[in-house]
């Protein structure tokens, strides 16, 4: 997965918690996702962050 994709799928399930009338178990599900999605981006966002601090020489 990359991080472009897993940014865009969270904002699909933003778009549909915000105009569906979806069940709680619809609910559970997509909350569940979101939340999986935005430790993968926080994660690639760190490991990015790390490796452009080695290149320039920032600690």
């Amino acid at each position: 997965m990359t991080y472009a994709r897993a940014y865009a799928e969270l904002m699909d399930i933003v778009a549909s918690l915000q105009n569906d009338a979806t069940d709680i178990d619809a609910l559970a599900a997509r909350i569940e996702r979101a939340n999986e999605l935005i430790k993968f981006c926080r994660e690639r966002l760190r490991q990015t962050e790390e490796t452009v601090q080695k290149l320039t020489g920032e600690d």
